[in-house]
């Protein structure tokens, strides 16, 4: 938590205030101000003297104040505690813009030395002073100066900084006294009137002045150094130039040393830094051409530093929401914003606003956007509402008269919902056209002009006006209207938009509150009002929370803990200077709804301090003091306050509000609230902690029901001052009642989706808000709002009614206090339209001609009041040379039909026609007057045109055309129609026909159509002569499916009746259902029955058939063309019937049929599954004509769930041979299902059941869960294996092959359940039959494999395929030999079949090609290869099923390389054959005795025979008489040694050598003395023995 900065001594510790350049250029500005502040005091003791009199004083004055404040610190150095209250003083002298020079601290030197007796200085009376707690203090006000609390981390600590510190700046104890020198306190005005008069007077006079204006402890010393400082200033003239100047220079000297002291301090001092909003550079005006770029600069001083944000026509710039068109930066205190691309549209006024805790302050400047001459961009007319005033462009009285506005597609009744988006919009004719001028737009709600804002969006865009809002919510809600002007004239048109509540996140939390303002803004509270909303979610509303929201956070906290009900609230601890805005939730049982929309922005402001931030702007205070002619030594008690009043009493607060007090004096005033309970004088300072600013105050934890009188005091430096006059005794309760009722409500009719409703407004109602009007289906007790925002008044509309339904309404009034008891119920009315004459029919046209009589027709009024029209009356007049004559009535008696033929006519006379429909509510206005007709004889063979054309059944794609023949059918009967079709916009040569053929029918379904698009059509006849002239036009029809549009609906009842239905929604009172088949009517039709009720109809078939086929349709009278239709064709017919038939004659739908399965245990279930059953459904079981019943033997379950049936027996026995039947019903359906057990299928059905039985009991010991079975591995051995289960560890497994125990190395350990035997390199030895056996205490089971005879060849076969599978790819090996193709296998058996063959030809084997099989290697031998052994070689593996092939290609590069290494490895064996080698009879070594022969003798051989030599020691031996060496027949060599001597040993070699090589025989002699050796073996004895020693 940060410290508040009155404590802080010497730094800031808001990082922000430590940056050198800002603390430097607000000290600067600060000290600039408050020079500027010392030339505007006293201006009448300034005026005697000069300018450079005074500065020398001031300087003067400084000094002094400077040695008296350096002298008292020395002393009070000596006790911590004073020095802390001096630094304390200092801090409020600074705070005041006191410098160093000016603080004077008598006071704190009162524990030191007995106080003064001086009655100023005690503000409060004896009796005061008990009342009060310890650490109270009295403020004291001086000058005009506004204080703002510090900016911390949170709310609270802001809060209690604030009081904290105005505690310590403003409020002393009443034992304390602070004199200053020049500003701010009264000792401060003292001191500066008392040196304004000395200087007109003696110096006597101005010692005595100054002595009795200082305080005991300071008294002589500033007496010493004023009255230096003045005679210096007599005495100045008199000294010499060069004194004068020296004495000036030090003056200046010190007043810089002086000024850099203040300015350090100032900056000790946070309280100078806060200042509001002030604009240096404010933004200036520009005018720039289109597309240019504009820049609005302004600079800002202030601290906090101000936000700024930009307006355009008091609308804030979003940056985001045109991206690129507007850039806002703020760099070092100045501001821009720039617009990009300038068009028309940013010709506007903006304004920078800067705002910060101390206010808000703002700057104007416009922008117009000029366009070069001859230029014009219609889309400056499409932004906005009223984008060109009349005064901007040329008026229009020079080109009409008058003007006709219209307004086409308009905008009806709308409803939104909270959270949606809707716009309103319609297009606007005006006639005549002016070009280059638009019409101004205007949009109003409720009769209150709409401005654009984040809400709501307006677009003109030159001849469509539209509406947007963004975001809907219940304020949106009321009577819109659009206002078009043209110069004097304009039109207007209105529609209501309802806003419905949104969806609720918790179901039954009421609806969102609306219209949250704030009443009353203060810099101690802000007053919130709202309206409460009209749904609550089905329990009460228990109360509202308000939240708050500092403008430019996110942050919102909720201001009260519990709900309030009264719909106003004042909203406390606030912080001065900051906006902020509201919204308000509402709560009931269920929980909290949706939050309200946020007011507007308000700041906590004094009012008085509002308007005087908006009318200049606010610097920091300069220090100025004002002298008035008072004493200022003495002060002024202010006043008791005046007209205190309750202005707001609830149960939660009280509202108090009274006037300043008259005497004040020229101090700030602050206030003191106190409450008694009535009848008591017992009275309590409410605000003890913060004194109040403002001259109103909330009250807030008072008791309710309770009695209280209320009090406020005012004070300032001077004292308290008495007490106002109580207030009346006020009851804490809500003195706003709620209101009464409203009474007689009365409903009318209005239109077919509306009534009126009105009632008496409640009476004695005070601060009324509005009505909420709510309506129910009569009977339904539901009640649903037909308002959400109240209305004023006595009557409303109620829209979004369903046709043909009964309401009743009930209406509530509602204001601050809540809402008012529910009136009662009105009488029932039928939602219907009120009846009126209809509107005239229209496009009149002749039909048929005769020489004294015509044919009229014409078409339907588009609205008939709301009564069926009972008739039509025609007028008739001639028309002479283009003069009409007089109307005559062409009927007495109204005519039903749309044509009417017209007699007694005038032979070639010229006709006009008028037309006038009438209903119940009388006769309506005649027609448009017709074309003119003449009466003559048409002689035409063509028919004439067909009339009464009706469109019907419109859908999105398509429509039904109706029409009638024409009254004229030419020479030759009609023979047909052609019905043509074009857009409504399209041009008339853009008809095209919908048939190519005639058709005879008097109707037309037609297709095709385009969603949305509007369509005319007309209709031609045909004869033998020709085709006729088309008839009227019908239409424009929209293509379009119509909410809440229904179609004909076939239904087949459960007896089989088949009939069409209809519903409709929207009929009146005398609307009814018409049948036709084929646009026939169906009313006299023996095979139809037609039943009518309410708002439904059905045509029931009595007996379907071919004769029915066709188009039945249903149309709906007095209505807007409600119809629909159906066909039945033949296969719709096929389909009917056969439904019909099936719901005479029911059956309850099967999924599964009866089936038998065995169960585990070898029980038996036979079952059945039935699409659905209900729960009346019944089964019976049949077994062989006999119904048999759950017992012992049967076991039976119905599952009406899933429909499954379910029969259960033990065991089959021969007697349960037979058919098994279940026999359902459900209700009138019936169904059955059966199964035969006979023969065969019985016995294999028994002997599973019995198998299964069996198998069960094996399964309760040690089993084989998977008999044995093998497998051949992917290395080509056979793997036996099992699985078996329900083991433990004392289960034993045996292996045996043909009876035969087969050890197994390892032991199984049963953990994967699964047992195996490996058999490698299975081969027909392994033939045989193998057998497992697992057993335990439990029993016992064996599984046996037979692998014998086929099984045996099977099992080959894969080991075959196996080995095949594994052989590698043919490799190419040359050999002395010839060339070898081979191929390894995993191993060999005999059953795998081998065949080569060489270029698709089998390979005849033969002594030269030879095949073969050497361990896993299989290959091909080709000796002494030749060319015609190039080619494709395979080798076949054949498994005894599958042959697998292996290629290779040996021909090419592949045989020239094997040839050559052939050649080159065949004549190495050659050599290796034939070369000289040494085959035998040479030992190794040869020991020999002294004196002995030797006689060696060695084979060798070589072809050609060898070269023999003979080497001793490396070197060549000749033979000679000692050593004689001898070679015969070219195979045998002789060594001799005649008497061998130790020269002879040595090692010696054989050398055997020819063509193909050569070969060395080594062998050593070693030649021994007998002596000698016995002589060695002796010296070895002896050392042997020293060892053993």
């Amino acid at each position: 938590m940060s410290l508040p900065f009155y404590q802080r001594s010497h730094q800031h510790y808001d990082f922000s205030y430590r940056n050198k350049d800002l603390r430097t250029t607000v000290s600067h500005y600060q000290h600039e101000k408050k020079r500027s502040a010392i030339y505007t005091q006293g201006s009448t003791a300034y005026s005697s003297r000069s300018s450079a009199a005074h500065r020398q004083e001031a300087e003067a004055f400084r000094q002094a104040s400077a040695a008296s404040f350096q002298q008292q610190a020395s002393q009070y150095a000596l006790s911590s505690d004073v020095s802390r209250k001096a630094a304390s003083a200092y801090d409020y002298g600074s705070s005041h813009g006191l410098t160093d020079s000016s603080l004077l601290l008598d006071d704190y030197s009162s524990k030191l030395s007995p106080k003064p007796k001086r009655a100023k200085h005690s503000l409060l009376s004896g009796e005061e002073k008990e009342n009060l707690p310890s650490d109270y203090m009295v403020p004291i006000f001086s000058g005009r100066q506004k204080h703002v609390s510090g900016i911390t981390d949170t709310e609270e600590e802001r809060i209690k900084e604030a009081a904290a510190y105005i505690a310590q700046r403003n409020l002393l104890a009443s034992e304390e006294g602070i004199t200053t020198s020049k500003q701010s306190t009264a000792s401060k005005q003292s001191t500066a009137s008392k040196q304004s008069t000395a200087s007109k007077q003696s110096m006597t006079s101005k010692q005595s002045t100054a002595s009795r204006q200082s305080t005991a402890s300071k008294q002589s010393v500033v007496s010493k150094q004023a009255t230096s400082t003045l005679q210096q200033e007599e005495t100045f003239e008199k000294k010499s130039r060069k004194v004068a100047i020296r004495e000036k220079a030090e003056c200046l000297s010190l007043r810089k040393t002086l000024e850099e002291t203040e300015a350090y301090h100032a900056k000790l001092n946070e309280d100078h830094l806060l200042h509001a909003p002030e604009f240096i550079i404010k933004p200036r005006s520009h005018t720039v051409w289109e597309k240019e770029n504009v820049k609005l600069h302004c600079s800002i001083a202030g601290w906090p530093e101000p936000r700024v944000t930009w307006y355009k026509n008091q609308v804030p710039i979003n940056v985001h929401a045109n991206p690129g068109k507007y850039i806002i930066e703020s760099r070092y205190g100045m501001h821009t914003l720039e617009i990009n691309a300038c068009d028309f549209e940013d010709t506007a006024q903006y304004r920078a606003s800067a705002m910060n805790v101390k206010g808000e302050l703002s700057a104007y400047a416009s922008v117009v956007v000029k366009r070069y001459k001859g230029e014009f961009d219609e889309t400056r007319f499409h932004a906005g509402v009223s984008t060109m005033p009349l005064s901007f462009a040329v008026t229009p009285y020079g080109y009409a008269s008058k003007f006709e506005i219209h307004f086409d597609d308009k905008f009806d009744v709308s409803f939104g919902r909270e959270g949606e988006t809707m716009s309103l919009g319609c297009r606007v004719v005006i006639t005549p056209e002016i070009k280059h001028f638009q019409p101004e737009i205007q949009w109003y709600r409720n009769g209150v002009p709409l401005s654009p804002s984040k809400w709501v969006q307006t677009l003109w865009s030159g001849e469509r006006a539209t509406l947007t809002f963004s975001h809907l919510n219940k304020e949106d809600e009321g009577l819109y209207t659009i206002r078009v002007r043209m110069g004097e004239y304009y039109e207007q048109y209105s529609a209501y938009v309802f806003v419905r509540d949104a969806d609720a996140e918790i179901e039954g939390a009421p609806a969102a509150p609306l219209d949250v303002k704030c009443l009353e803004a203060n810099k101690d509270y802000i007053i919130i009002s709202w309206k409460q909303p009209a749904v609550d979610g089905g329990s009460p509303i228990l109360g509202y929370f308000i939240d708050k929201c500092e403008v430019g956070t996110d942050n919102w906290s909720q201001c009260n803990d519990t709900p309030v009900k009264f719909a106003r609230f004042p909203v406390t601890g606030l912080i001065e200077g900051r906006s902020y805005i509201f919204r308000v939730r509402a709560v009931n049982k269920t929980g909290i709804g949706f939050p309200s929309r946020v007011s507007e922005p308000v700041a906590a402001l004094d009012p008085a301090e509002k308007a005087r931030l908006k009318s200049r702007p606010s610097a920091p205070w300069t220090g100025q003091i004002i002298v008035t002619e008072e004493e200022p030594s003495e002060g002024i008690v202010p006043g008791p306050p005046t007209d205190l009043s309750v202005t707001e009493a609830t149960r939660s607060y009280v509202v108090l509000s009274w006037k300043p007090p008259r005497q004040r004096g020229h101090e700030g005033i602050m206030y003191f609230v106190e409450k008694c309970e009535a009848g008591t004088e017992n009275w309590q300072r409410v605000n003890t902690e913060l004194p109040v600013k403002s001259p109103r105050f909330a009250l807030f934890d008072l008791a309710e029901g309770k009695s209280y009188c209320f009090r406020v005091r005012c004070s300032n430096s001077a004292g308290v001052g008495e007490p106002s006059d109580a207030t009346e005794v006020t009851v804490v309760g809500d003195k706003l009642d709620i209101p009464k009722a409203p009474g007689k409500i009365i409903p009318s009719r209005n239109t077919d989706t509306s009534v009126v409703v009105s009632w008496e407004e409640s009476t004695d109602a005070k601060e009324l808000v509005g009505y909420y009007i709510e309506a129910s289906i009569a009977g339904s007790g539901k009640w649903e709002p037909c308002n959400n925002n109240p209305v004023k008044g006595s009557r409303f509309t109620c829209h979004g009614l369903v046709t043909g339904q009964s309401y009743i309404f009930r209406v509530r009034a509602v204001n601050a206090a809540g809402l008012s008891e529910y009136s009662q119920d009105s009488e029932a009315i039928e939602v219907k339209a009120a009846i009126a004459p209809p509107s005239p029919p229209h496009d009149i046209t002749c039909l048929e001609s005769f020489r004294d009589s015509m044919v009229l027709g014409w078409k339907q009024p588009d609205k008939i009041g709301g009564a069926e029209i009972t008739g039509y009356y025609v007028n008739y007049r001639e028309v002479i040379d283009g003069v009409p004559g007089k109307w005559r009535e062409a009927n007495v008696k109204a005519v039903s039909e749309e044509a009417y033929k017209i007699s007694n006519l005038k032979e070639n006379v010229v006709y006009q026609f008028q037309v006038a429909a009438m209903n119940m509510a009388g006769l309506g206005a005649p027609s448009a007057v017709s074309e003119c007709f003449k009466c003559e004889e048409w002689t035409i063979a063509v028919p004439g045109p067909p009339h009464s054309l009706k469109c019907s059944e419109v859908r999105k794609d398509s429509l039904v055309l109706q029409w009638k023949p024409p009254v004229h059918s030419g020479r030759t009967p009609v023979t047909g129609y052609f019905v043509d079709l074009k857009e409504a916009k399209a041009k008339e040569d853009q008809w095209r026909g919908l048939n190519e053929a005639a058709i005879k029918n008097v109707y037309l379904k037609v297709r095709g159509l385009k969603e949305g698009v509007s369509y005319v059509f007309r209709v031609r006849a045909i004869n033998q002569a020709g085709v006729g002239k088309p008839s009227d036009l019908a239409g424009p029809v929209v293509a379009e499916t119509r909410p809440g549009t229904k179609e004909v609906v076939v239904n087949v009842d459960d007896d089989g009746v088949i009939s069409l239905n209809f519903e409709c929604d929207q009929m009146t009172p005398k609307s009814e259902f018409t049948w036709s088949k084929d646009y026939v009517s169906t009313e006299d039709s023996p095979r139809l029955e037609v039943e009518s009720k309410g708002n439904k109809t059905k045509m029931t078939f009595k007996d379907l058939g071919m004769d029915d086929l066709g188009l039945y349709s249903c149309d709906v009278t007095d209505t807007d063309g409600i119809a629909s239709s159906y066909l039945i064709d033949e296969e719709e017919l096929k389909r009917l019937l056969a439904l019909s038939h099936e719901h005479k004659f029911p059956t309850v739908p099967v999924k599964s049929e009866l089936a038998v399965e065995i169960l585990e245990k070898g029980q038996v279930r036979f079952w059945m599954q039935a699409e659905k059953l209900s729960g009346n459904a019944k089964v019976n079981y049949i077994f062989n004509e006999k119904e048999i019943f759950e017992g012992p033997k049967y076991k039976m379950h119905i599952d009406r769930n899933t429909g499954i049936i379910e029969m259960f027996m033990e065991k089959l026995q021969d007697e349960d041979e037979g058919t098994y039947t279940f026999q359902l019903q459900d209700g009138k359906a019936t169904n059955h299902s059966t199964v035969v057990l006979i023969g065969d299928v019985f016995k294999k059905l028994q002997k599973e059941a019995e198998f299964q039985r069996q198998e069960w009991i094996r399964k309760q010991g040690p089993h084989f869960a998977e008999y044995l079975s093998w497998e051949v591995t992917g290395e080509c051995n056979v793997l036996l294996k099992c699985k078996v289960a329900n083991i433990k560890k004392e289960t034993h497994i045996v292996w045996y092959k043909d009876e035969r125990e087969i050890s197994v190395d390892e032991k199984h350990d049963f953990k994967d359940g699964i047992c195996t035997l490996l058999i490698t390199e299975f081969s027909k030895k392994d033939a045989g039959i193998y057998e497992v056996i697992l057993k335990d205490d439990r029993g016992k089971d064996k599984s046996r494999l037979k692998l014998v005879d086929e099984a045996f060849k099977e099992l080959m076969t894969e080991v075959c395929k196996k080995i095949a599978l594994s052989a590698t790819d043919l490799k190419i090996q040359s050999t002395a030999e010839g060339i070898r193709l081979y191929s390894f296998v995993t191993y060999y058996v005999e059953d795998l079949k081998v065949n080569w063959s060489h270029n698709g030809a089998a390979i005849r084997y033969s002594d030269r090609v030879k095949t073969g099989v050497t361990g896993e290697q299989i290959w091909l031998q080709i000796n002494e290869p030749t060319p015609n052994d190039k080619g494709k070689y395979v080798m076949e593996l054949f498994d005894g099923k599958t042959g697998h092939q292996k290629t290779v290609d040996l021909s090419g590069q592949a045989y020239e390389e094997a040839y050559a290494e052939f050649q080159r490895l065949k004549q190495a064996a050659i050599a290796e054959k034939n070369r000289a080698r040494v085959l035998g009879g040479l030992p190794d070594v040869v020991t020999i005795q002294e004196g002995k022969a030797l006689n060696l003798t060695c084979n060798v051989w070589g072809d050609p025979p060898p070269e023999v030599s003979w080497l001793k020691n490396e070197k060549a031996l000749a033979s000679d008489d000692h050593c004689n060496l001898k070679f015969e027949a070219g195979k045998t060599a002789y060594f001799t040694i005649n008497g061998v001597s130790t020269a002879d040993s040595g090692k010696y070699g054989l050398v055997v050598k020819n063509k193909y090589g050569s070969e060395t025989s080594d062998f050593t002699v070693s030649v021994f003395i007998p002596e000698e050796e016995a002589r060695m073996a002796a010296l070895e004895a002896q050392k042997g023995g020293k060892k053993a020693k």
